[in-house]
């Protein structure tokens, strides 16, 4: 594991961000960057242009590691470029951000409250490819849909199997129980998710870590064992459909937890804008992240 890496990830000020729309929610992105599926005639344009987008706010003068610590990546976009570079060699060496990549290959149908992962084809082939082109880590999401005790734990340890697969190729597992945020019982649910969670990083290896990535929770500091906890590199939220205000209002009563949002990191942002525009737009929230990223 690239040490340098890790020291920035484990204690410097920052955010990760997400840039790891794929297949299913690619079009809502570009949707919400202003471009319709009139602008696209078939996939391969379509990737294209969410490509374009990521490039551009790669590109942004604020955009580094000064205040972006790391970014999570599509498998597509590994696999492509950023000014002429490979996109994670350019993210690490031009820009100081930590690459990282979205592994998991959508979600089952809901049973017992939750939707787990489906199998993720491949997986030790697709690790080794991400470790050679200097990724450091991975993310794979799973949905929580309600306080089902027996769909949490099922989560939780699938979650945890995939972590360990992860471990073994020398990278950083960000492990995803996602809560939906309009479920009546997502208090139940968080209480239910971190018991689960802390029972499983007991029977971790000592000296071994993983990174956690949560919903924000109903109840600050919820989440502060979790925090504080010997095995846990660092614990991040997503936005989860939360606007930027909302988001880094409820981030900023978390102390301990950064960010690792994708709407709420593009909120506001248009194809349609001249760069200037544009770079002062994704420069607003960037600044808004992270200060909510480093209270306390």
């Amino acid at each position: 594991m690239n040490q340098d890496m890790a020291n920035q990830m484990r204690t410097a000020k920052g955010f990760i961000a997400a840039l790891d729309q794929s297949g299913g929610s690619t079009p809502k992105a570009l949707a919400a960057y202003g471009l319709s599926e009139k602008d696209w005639s078939n996939d391969d344009e379509m990737f294209d242009l969410i490509h374009a987008m990521r490039a551009r706010i790669v590109a942004a003068p604020d955009f580094s590691g000064s205040k972006v610590l790391g970014a999570i990546l599509f498998e597509q976009t590994m696999d492509r470029a950023f000014e002429g570079k490979p996109a994670p060699r350019h993210l690490w060496e031009d820009q100081h951000v930590v690459p990282f990549l979205k592994i998991d290959h959508g979600l089952e149908d809901t049973a017992n409250g939750v939707q787990l992962m489906k199998p993720i084809g491949g997986l030790d082939h697709t690790l080794q490819r991400a470790y050679m082109l200097g990724v450091f880590g991975t993310k794979e999401r799973s949905v929580i849909h309600a306080a089902n005790p027996a769909g949490i734990e099922a989560i939780v340890a699938q979650q945890f199997d995939i972590g360990r697969q992860v471990l073994l190729h020398k990278m950083m597992p960000i492990l995803e129980p996602e809560i939906t945020i309009s479920i009546p019982d997502k208090a139940a649910a968080e209480a239910l998710l971190l018991d689960a969670m802390l029972r499983q990083l007991d029977m971790l290896p000592d000296g071994t870590e993983v990174m956690i990535k949560l919903t924000l929770p109903e109840t600050p500091g919820q989440y502060d064992a979790l925090v504080n906890h010997p095995k846990v590199m660092r614990v991040v939220a997503l936005s989860g459909g939360y606007d930027l205000n909302e988001a880094t209002a409820r981030l900023a009563r978390n102390p301990g937890i950064i960010a690792s949002f994708s709407r709420a990191l593009t909120e506001g942002l248009s194809a349609r804008q001249e760069d200037t525009a544009f770079n002062a737009a994704i420069g607003r929230n960037i600044a808004s992240i992270y200060a909510a990223s480093v209270t306390g």
